[in-house]
């Protein structure tokens, strides 16, 4: 498209509209409706925390950008060096016939004070000429402390924003953000940083429209703004060029420029490039209108050495450009807004979180003593449930896939310990195990431990309840031994030999039973101590856990768990005396009413019985004549029946008083075994470990804090108290921006 299509003044076509009908028709409700949307999200301070929509205009030092901002906005800005390009500089254009109105603000940058921050949101300033302009700037200059002839070693830059709100016949709903131009030397090299740093941080932004403004006079691929786009904007979807400064070229190089205005050269956008005159320093010097610009602007492109290039002239002259980016921006607007929502969300649903974790305020005593009450009577009701069973996912039972977490039923844990314990008493819980006599597999240690018992003298063996029987005795370690019944038999008459009183013989004395059982339970002792050592280890990850899940400040957690850690230690000390008292009342002479005792002894000696007789019956059957049966059917030799059952009768009577003493041992061992893992786990377990539990934080406990108590536990940290303040602050305001973007 030729130059034919620049607007000219007095020409009535579609494409020569007067500047006052070009405005009316950029200036759609849906446009206003949703930039106020935006503008006062921003203004809420949401774009310290979310990337709002934006257009950013933005280049090289001395490129030309305060003339191009001029142009789209209207507004004339100051050139005095270190006024408007010492920060950013918002400009906010409202289109609107009714009203006018000029006003600046500043919006402090995050890493500000809460006292500058309310400083700056005092600032507020409304002015009717541009002429005050100047003076409004170098006024938020000195608040700022940026560099000026005031403050000669201040920095030069800063990251705060000047908010400048335009409200009459503006001809746009735009909003533009001025960055410092970029800047490649400097006597400070830390400024070149900063502007860098500051120009990235609005580039990074996916939502943030790039208006890179370069020189004709200079090569597109050497400008700095054009290499920071690139790398912010690989796909270059966010990013329109502006070429400024035509005029300034040397004469007979247009086509150069031209290619570049086509986007034919090998910088190429994918929004394209626009071509504009600036006004020159003699015409701004006279005051150039908006429409002196245009027409300026159109008869230079009119030239001949112009129109030869063969530029379209809807991408030539400031107008062009100003109706661009309102269409660019309305699209943009719509496409990101719901992404916008979408974050306010999920911030706001953070800030949540947070500040539950944070609780409620706690810098008084009275605070305090109401926070760790609520805390105590949520761990007591966890605590209670777990001891009775009554397992809720809110008790932190259950994970979020939906698995059961057994750590937290504490019941069901402790029967399971308990029910380990009771097994393990029953199956190792003897010193000596009688197994089954076999030839194969027989324990050379077992055989030779048989027959020296069977030697030895009581003389041999140590004085007490015969624990210690020798060196060859592993059992005095504590350790099960595995034996056979024979060498069982063995090692009571080796203990009967040194119980021996005045007893007939035939009988035991009284406290043969007594070393025999000391002897067997020996190892009770280690077991027991094990068995509620691991409870205790169980019981204090579940105190943890609950812990955990009522209070999440884990300073105070760690605080409190010390206090809480003294009651526990003390009900593990009771249960370990308790634990002592059971031991030492096993360490007495046995004692039993359980008529379970006496039917062990009977049915064990009717076994005995029992097996002699059917031996005895197998020894009378009649054996077959010649290898062949008897054709008269079995019969019992009745004479060899007598002297079978004649032959059980014991001649030697110690070892008659031996297997009596045997059949005594095991029928008590297995009463005494029962009681003993009953009491264990009801008087020690439940008794000093359980039952206390609820009672080592209660609500009971807290009231009993002093004040200094209270605050040396769980006061809050001046930052804590700070954070609460600011999330509770930007909560409010997110619910405001909810509110303002479903409009």
């Amino acid at each position: 498209m030729g130059l034919s299509t620049l607007p000219h003044e007095g020409k009535d076509n579609s494409d020569d509209l007067p500047i006052d009908k070009i405005s009316r028709g950029l200036s759609s409700l849906k446009t206003s409706h949703r930039l106020n949307q935006i503008d006062r999200v921003r203004a809420l301070g949401v774009g310290d925390h979310i990337a709002l929509p934006q257009l950013v205009v933005c280049g090289d030092r001395s490129a030309g950008k305060s003339s191009v901002l001029e142009g789209i906005s209207g507004c004339p800005f100051p050139r005095q060096d270190g006024l408007c390009t010492r920060f950013p500089n918002e400009i906010v254009l409202r289109h609107n016939t009714a009203i006018s109105r000029k006003a600046a603000s500043l919006i402090p940058s995050p890493s500000r004070t809460s006292q500058e921050k309310d400083l700056f949101a005092a600032f507020s300033r409304e002015f009717e000429d541009f002429d005050e302009l100047p003076g409004i700037i170098q006024e938020a200059s000195r608040l700022m402390g940026v560099r000026c002839s005031e403050f000669s070693d201040a920095p030069a830059f800063a990251t705060d924003v000047l908010r400048l709100e335009v409200v009459g016949n503006t001809g746009l709903h735009l909003t533009l953000v001025d960055l410092p131009g970029l800047i490649s030397v400097s006597e400070n090299p830390q400024d070149i940083d900063m502007v860098r740093r500051l120009v990235d941080s609005y580039l990074e932004s996916s939502r943030t429209i790039i208006l890179a403004v370069i020189p004709a006079t200079s090569d597109a691929e050497t400008q700095t703004i054009i290499q920071r786009a690139r790398h912010f904007d690989k796909d270059g979807i966010r990013t329109i060029g502006v070429i400024t400064k035509p005029d300034l070229i040397n004469k007979g190089t247009e086509e150069r420029v031209a290619r570049l205005a086509k986007n034919l050269d090998r910088t190429k956008l994918h929004h394209g490039f626009f071509l504009m005159k600036n006004p020159s320093p003699t015409e701004l010097e006279m005051g150039v209108t908006f429409q002196q610009r245009a027409q300026a602007e159109l008869d230079f492109f009119s030239s001949a050495s112009w129109k030869a290039q063969g530029l379209d002239g809807t991408r030539v002259g400031i107008e062009n450009l100003r109706r661009f980016l309102q269409e660019i921006l309305d699209s943009h607007i719509e496409r990101e807004l719901p992404k916008v929502r979408e974050e306010v969300h999920l911030l706001l649903k953070g800030l949540r979180k947070e500040i539950a974790h944070l609780g409620p305020e706690r810098s008084q005593p009275t605070q305090i003593r109401m926070f760790l009450t609520r805390v105590s009577t949520e761990f007591q009701s966890v605590v209670k449930n777990g001891l009775e069973g009554n397992y809720d996912a809110r008790d932190g039972t259950s994970s979020p896939k939906g698995d059961v977490n057994t750590d937290c039923h504490l019941r069901a844990v402790i029967h399971i310990a308990n029910e380990n314990f009771a097994d393990f008493m029953r199956m190792h819980g003897q010193q000596r195990k009688v197994v089954p006599d076999t030839d194969e597999g027989d324990d050379p240690c077992d055989k030779d431990y048989a027959s020296d018992a069977a030697n030895d003298s009581p003389s041999d063996v140590a004085e007490g309840n015969g624990a210690s029987l020798g060196k060859k005795d592993e059992a005095t370690q504590g350790e099960e031994v595995l034996v056979t019944k024979k060498e069982m038999l063995a090692w009571v008459k080796k203990m009967y030999l040194e119980t021996r009183g005045r007893e007939l013989p035939g009988n035991y004395n009284h406290s043969l039973l007594k070393g025999l059982f000391h002897a067997q339970s020996y190892s009770w002792g280690k077991i027991s101590q094990s068995h509620v050592d691991s409870v205790v280890l169980l019981v204090t990850q579940y105190l943890s856990s609950v812990f955990k899940s009522v209070l999440e400040d884990t300073t105070v957690r760690e605080r409190v768990w010390k206090n809480v850690k003294i009651a526990l230690d003390k009900n593990i000390e009771d249960s370990h005396e308790e634990l002592g008292k059971l031991l030492q009342d096993e360490q007495g002479h046995p004692i039993t009413y359980n008529h379970y005792y006496t039917d062990n002894i009977q049915k064990a000696r009717h076994e005995n019985t029992k097996e002699h007789l059917e031996s005895a019956v197998k020894n009378a059957i009649q054996p077959t004549y010649h290898g062949r049966s008897n054709s008269a059917g079995t019969q019992v030799d009745i004479s060899r029946l007598v002297d079978s059952l004649q032959a059980r009768i014991e001649v030697n009577m110690v070892d008659r008083a031996c297997s009596e003493a045997l059949i005594d041992l095991d029928a008590y061992y297995k009463v005494a075994m029962k009681t003993f893992v009953d009491n264990v786990c009801r008087q020690v377990i439940e008794r000093h470990v359980l039952a206390p539990l609820p009672g080592v934080f209660d609500p009971t406990v807290v009231s009993g804090y002093s004040d200094e108590d209270l605050l040396r536990l769980a006061a809050e940290s001046p930052q804590t108290s700070h954070r609460r303040v600011e999330a509770i602050k930007l909560q409010k305001t997110l619910k405001q921006c909810l509110q303002e973007l479903s409009l």
